[in-house]
Order: C-alpha cells, then sequence, then structure tokens
C-alpha cells in the first residue's frame, strides 16, 4: 500500500493551517488579555516606552515597588537610573482638628 505524493501534501498543507490556525488565536487572546495571568502579583511590569530612534529606546518598568529607566537598543542595554517615588498629593482642606483658632 503506497501513499500517493497529491496524499501527503494534502497532509502537510492541512497540518500547516490547523497549526497557523493555533498560533493566530493564541497570539489574539495575548493581544486582547482573553488569556488568563495566573494569579498573585508580577514582579516586573512595563510601565512605559518612548522611542528615541530606529534602534534604541527608553523603559520605564516597575520592579516590585520601584520604577526603573532602562536605555536599551544600543551596543548595550544600560540602566539609567531609579526613579524616586511621587509622594501622594494632599489635599488642601484642613481636617476639624487642624482649625487655627
Amino acid at each position: 500500500m503506497t501513499v500517493g505524493l497529491s496524499s501527503l501534501l494534502t497532509a502537510a498543507a492541512a497540518l500547516a493551517v490547523v497549526l497557523t490556525l493555533v498560533w493566530a488565536g493564541a497570539r489574539l487572546a495575548r493581544m486582547t488579555n482573553l488569556a488568563p495571568r495566573p494569579p498573585g502579583t508580577r514582579l516586573l511590569a512595563l510601565r512605559d516606552t518612548l522611542a528615541l530612534d530606529a534602534r534604541r529606546r527608553l523603559l520605564v518598568v516597575r520592579c516590585g515597588s520601584q520604577d526603573v529607566v532602562l536605555l536599551t537598543g544600543g551596543s548595550q542595554d544600560l540602566v539609567v537610573g531609579w526613579l524616586l517615588p511621587t509622594p501622594v498629593a494632599t489635599s488642601g482642606h484642613a481636617s476639624k482638628g487642624d482649625a487655627a483658632t
């Protein structure tokens, strides 16, 4: 029993179509956040990015509770520095106990 060349090509094409559909579905699920993330807190998160030119980018990455600025894409990647935490703005209204006499 021999398998014809046309049968092999049909099977290979069908496999390629199925794999392409699986890949596209996974990519779509990641892009639309349909793929759930495991519960728990994430240690790293990309906060912001700025393209400086065609190769280099500045990234603000949250690491734990602090933000770090990274320069990527040049001859080597650099840590530009850690950002200071921003203070929580307080309201200008005096509370009941702070009334001036």
